[in-house]
């Protein structure tokens, strides 16, 4: 009698969830419809098209489902990506450009900190901001919001961020293989220019390959190294948060040093490292990991009003530019004294 009544529980229990997720996937689906056929970017699509079903989040039988898409599923996403990522990759791209790649992160990462703090928007908003832009758009946002303190501002901010970058990349995307061409980059600089400075992925591979495959295979590798950043940049934040006390301790205990999403982001990263994942298993898993991110990145959208991400102000808006400006400068100034 127990067993069962514990089993309806948990039937009840996942309805619950699945009513959410199924709602924040038809979303997302539609959204990759939409970008299939009009060409806009479907993380876009699926954060305005979430913002329309904000009412779902509020109350009704999709709350639970739509707070889990967000959060679980998300973290279930950016700890994919880690399949895309091995030793041989890095290493191939050459040690002065890892070090410039490694400098421009950092180096974003900062001034996103220091902006943050000039224009009064706080310590969170910076590395959100500065995260993002710095290593690969949307996918660093999400994960970066996963392990950051919650207050009141957070899911606006997170929402805020991704519909930045997402505008931001899909500009660059069109405006840096023009600019490149005005400065007579070489292919294999333009590649290194566009996957070092555009931040989805999505939009690099776009840009790159609309030059030549020489510079879409280059931009494409270089990005790439930006993506293998995410999990120490994301596992360094997670540790000094904890050990400056501010993390979530209150809410359901302490989290672990070092977040689950994380742990598989680095342990698919070393399998892929040996060779021991087919390449069937990555391209799945890479589809997979991008259908998550746009499902959860819906639900995100759901979580958030309107009204909210106007409250953001334009301050906001100026740092990310400021952001996107730095290390586009940054990287063409590295491009002309090593490539």
């Amino acid at each position: 009698m127990f067993s069962q009544a514990l089993i309806k529980n948990k039937m009840e229990q996942w309805n619950l969830l699945f009513a959410g997720f199924a709602v924040a996937a038809v979303v997302a689906v539609t959204a990759q419809f939409l970008s299939e056929h009009y060409g806009a970017p479907a993380m876009l699509m699926a954060l305005l098209l979430g913002i329309a079903f904000h009412f779902l989040a509020e109350e009704g039988k999709c709350v639970d489902g739509i707070n889990f898409t967000a959060k679980t599923v998300l973290r279930f996403g950016v700890g994919l990506l880690g399949v895309r990522i091995s030793v041989e990759l890095i290493v191939g791209l050459g040690w002065d450009l890892i070090a410039l790649v490694v400098a421009g992160v950092a180096l974003t990462i900062g001034v996103g900190l220091l902006l943050a703090k000039l224009f009064g928007r706080g310590w969170r908003f910076g590395l959100l901001t500065g995260g993002s832009v710095a290593i690969c758009g949307a996918s660093a946002a999400m994960a970066i919001a996963a392990v950051l303190p919650k207050n009141e501002h957070s899911e606006r901010n997170l929402l805020f961020t991704v519909l930045s970058v997402t505008v931001m990349s899909t500009i660059a995307m069109i405006a840096y293989p023009i600019i490149a061409d005005v400065l007579e980059l070489g292919p294999a600089a333009t590649g290194v220019f566009l996957g070092g400075t555009i931040h989805d992925v999505a939009q690099v591979v776009g840009a790159g390959f609309s030059v030549s495959q020489e510079t879409g295979d280059t931009a494409t590798l270089v990005k790439l190294i930006r993506v293998s950043m995410l999990a120490p940049v994301v596992l360094l934040f997670a540790v000094v948060v904890r050990a400056k006390g501010l993390d979530d301790s209150t809410a359901g205990g302490r989290p672990p040093l070092i977040p689950s999403f994380v742990v598989a982001f680095l342990v698919l990263a070393a399998l892929n490292s040996f060779g021991w994942i087919p390449a069937s298993v990555v391209q799945f898993c890479t589809d997979l990991s991008r259908w998550a991110l746009l499902i959860a990145i819906a639900a995100v959208g759901m979580k958030t009003s309107l009204k909210s991400i106007f409250d953001v102000g334009g301050q906001a808006i100026m740092l990310i530019v400021i952001e996107t400006v730095f290390i586009a400068l940054f990287v063409l100034a590295g491009v002309h004294y090593l490539v």
